[in-house]
């Protein structure tokens, strides 16, 4: 039997021109902190913009933007809160702070439901935090959201790059679209260059390892004067003209 809220889904994201999948083949490369930090950056120039935090299991979005107390509006759906310029959605509205470790079904079964409830309205980028791996959520968001661009982030180590690689292989298989890889924390190694060029997808460029990150999560104001804003804040252009 085919679940009636899928065919919500299409209406709900009507007013949502593109989507932007910032993916990471495992944890701890900074793909939530690019995520954020480019909605924010997005958000000041201008744009309208969503960020929806599909890490249901380990949400840290919330963190980075210093959200305490919002909390989305029902109105024939539900309206996520305007934060810093941007519309923002997370598991942690129900969560209550409490681990959600969701199975596949489960994960699949929340995702449908907040994407047939939430109403984005008109938005010009819609930016998704993606969960660590290749599994359920990525699956889910290709068979379900129209037309999303993976933007994938990666270290300087091989053993994160491998994860990217099986990543890259795994979109253009199913013919998903890949904006490019990041590197997060470069060195001066231009290693994820070359494999990038192997694997023929786009290399947008690396983002230095910036200590003074850590000290302004949560002030969104500070964050945006740090040296990883500034070097993500060149990916814009990259991005309005190609996604």
């Amino acid at each position: 039997m085919v679940d009636p809220r899928i065919s919500i889904i299409d209406e709900r994201m009507r007013g949502v021109s593109r989507i932007i999948a910032v993916s990471s083949g495992k944890g701890g490369v900074g793909k939530s902190l690019l995520a954020s930090t480019l909605s924010l950056i997005l958000a000041s120039k201008g744009y309208r913009v969503g960020l929806f935090d599909l890490d249901f299991t380990s949400p840290s979005t919330h963190i980075i933007l210093g959200l305490e107390e919002t909390c989305p509006v029902e109105d024939k759906g539900i309206i996520p809160p305007l934060v810093h310029g941007l519309r923002y959605m997370s598991i942690i509205y129900y969560s209550s702070g409490r681990a959600t470790p969701l199975r596949g079904t489960d994960f699949s079964n929340a995702f449908i439901e907040l994407l047939s409830v939430t109403n984005w309205g008109s938005l010009d980028f819609l930016v998704l935090d993606m969960p660590p791996g290749i599994g359920d959520a990525t699956l889910d968001v290709i068979r379900l959201m129209k037309r999303p661009r993976f933007l994938l982030v990666t270290t300087p180590s091989p053993l994160a790059f491998e994860t990217v690689r099986k990543l890259v292989c795994m979109l253009k298989e199913l013919s998903v679209p890949i904006v490019g890889v990041v590197e997060n924390m470069k060195t001066g190694s231009s290693n994820i260059q070359q494999e990038c060029r192997k694997l023929n997808v786009s290399f947008l460029g690396g983002i230095v390892y910036d200590p003074m990150v850590e000290e302004t999560l949560g002030k969104v104001d500070s964050l945006l004067e740090t040296a990883f804003a500034k070097e993500t804040a060149k990916l814009l252009e990259y991005l309005v003209k190609t996604v």
